[in-house]
C-alpha cells in the first residue's frame, strides 16, 4: 500500500477534524478531568453520529468493513481534540477480537451493539506492570471469572470487557458482560479515561479464544490499540507542534518575534521532526495491518508516537512561558492526556523489549 492516503481516507480525516474542531469545548474538557466518573458525552453522541463507532467492524455485523487506517485517522482527529472519552480503542479491541474468535454466536450478539454505539467495550489484559502477563492472576473456571484487574481504561462505564485469564494453567480470553462485575472509580491524572478496576466474583463470562489462540490473538489486539493510540498521540502532539509555532510568531520579546530565538527554534524544529517519524510510522503501522511485519510495526508507530507527545506536551509548555501552565490556555489537557496514553496498552519498556525481539527473532 502506498504511504499516501486515497481520497476516501482524506476525506474521513477532513471531516472528523473539522467535526470536533466544531463540537469540541475547552471548558468542558477541563471540568471532565477532575470529576470522577463523568466522560465527554457530546464527543460520544458525536462518534456514534458520524459512524465511527461502526468503522473497523465487519458488514455483515452492522459495521463499514473499514479497516485500521480510517480508524487511525478517526484517532489522529480525536487526539488534536483531546476527546473526553476512550471508548473507540476499547470497543474496537473488544471487536476485532469477538470477529476473529472461536464463538460466532458471541460475535452476533455483541458487534452490532458496538457497531451502533449501543455498547461500549474495554479491553482488559494488563496486570501490575505487565501489558500481557504469561499467566494472568484472574481465573476463569466453569464459565465464570474470578480477580481483579486495575485501572482498565473506559472500565468504570463499559457494558462489555475482553478479559486476559487464566483457566488451568492456560491462557485465554474471555469476554464478560460488566452488568455483572464490581467496579472502583480511580481517582487519576486524567479522569477522561474513566479507569476503574473491575472485580469479579464469579462473574458469568463466555470464551472466546484458549491456548496458544489465546496468546496470539491477545498480542494482536494489544498491536492494533497501541496503533490506534499512537495515532491519537500523533494528533495531540501535532496539535500542539500548530500552538508552539503560532505562539512564537505572535509573541514578541526585546522588540522581535521569539521565534526569531535559537532556543525556541530548535524546541520547534524538534518537536517537528519527532511528529514527522511518528506520522511515518503510523501509517506504516496502520496500513501492514494483519501482516507479516505488523507487530515490529506496530511497536515503531507505539514507541516514537509516546517520544512525540511527551516531548511535545513538555516543550510547548516551556516555550509559552508563564500562561502555558495556566488553565486559560489548557495546555495541560495535552500533558494529562500525553502521560495518560503512554501507560495504557503497555509502556515504553513492553514495546521497547517487543521491537527487540522481532528484530533479533527471538519471540519469547
Amino acid at each position: 500500500m502506498s504511504i499516501l492516503y486515497d481520497e476516501g481516507q482524506q476525506a474521513i480525516a477532513t471531516e472528523s477534524r473539522r467535526v470536533l474542531e466544531a463540537r469540541t469545548d475547552k471548558a468542558r474538557l477541563l471540568g471532565l478531568i477532575e470529576q470522577v466518573g463523568r466522560h465527554d458525552e457530546p464527543f460520544w453522541q458525536t462518534a456514534v453520529e458520524q459512524g465511527w463507532t461502526a468503522l473497523a467492524i465487519p458488514e455483515q455485523h452492522g459495521g463499514l468493513g473499514l479497516g485500521l487506517v480510517e480508524l487511525g485517522l478517526v484517532a489522529q482527529a480525536c487526539g488534536a481534540a483531546t476527546a473526553g472519552a476512550p471508548f473507540l480503542t476499547g470497543s474496537y479491541g473488544v471487536a476485532h477480537a469477538l470477529a476473529a474468535g472461536i464463538d460466532p454466536a458471541l460475535a452476533a450478539e455483541w458487534l452490532p451493539r458496538l457497531a451502533s454505539g449501543d455498547a461500549t467495550g474495554c479491553v482488559a489484559l494488563a496486570e501490575g506492570n505487565a501489558a500481557l502477563p504469561n499467566l494472568a492472576a484472574v481465573t476463569f473456571a466453569d464459565g465464570r471469572l474470578s480477580g481483579t484487574k486495575r485501572a482498565v481504561s473506559g472500565g468504570l462505564s463499559a457494558a462489555v470487557g475482553l478479559i486476559w485469564a487464566s483457566c488451568d494453567g492456560s491462557p485465554v480470553l474471555a469476554l464478560a458482560d460488566l452488568a455483572g462485575a464490581g467496579r472502583s472509580a480511580v481517582d487519576s491524572y486524567d479522569n477522561a479515561r474513566l479507569y476503574a478496576d473491575l472485580e469479579f466474583a464469579g462473574t458469568p463470562a463466555r470464551l472466546v479464544a484458549k491456548g496458544d489462540v489465546a496468546q496470539a490473538l491477545a498480542l494482536d489486539v494489544l498491536a492494533r490499540l497501541a496503533v490506534v493510540t499512537a495515532h491519537e498521540q500523533l494528533g495531540g502532539a501535532e496539535a500542539l507542534l500548530h500552538a508552539a509555532r503560532d505562539f512564537a510568531v505572535t509573541r514578541k520579546a526585546f522588540g522581535q518575534p521569539i521565534g526569531a530565538f535559537q532556543s525556541i527554534k530548535h524546541r520547534i524544529s524538534e518537536i517537528y521532526a519527532l511528529v514527522e517519524i511518528a506520522r511515518a510510522n503510523c501509517i506504516h503501522a496502520a496500513s501492514s495491518e494483519g501482516g507479516e511485519g505488523f507487530l515490529l510495526a506496530a511497536a515503531d508507530a507505539r514507541i516514537s508516537a509516546t517520544e512525540a507527545y511527551d516531548t511535545a506536551s513538555r516543550d510547548c509548555v516551556q516555550i509559552h512561558g508563564g500562561i502555558g501552565v495556566t488553565w486559560e490556555l489548557g495546555l495541560h489537557l495535552h500533558m494529562r492526556r500525553a502521560r495518560s496514553l503512554a501507560v495504557e496498552q503497555g509502556n515504553l519498556l513492553f514495546w521497547e523489549d517487543l521491537l527487540v525481539s522481532q528484530l533479533t527473532g527471538d519471540k519469547a
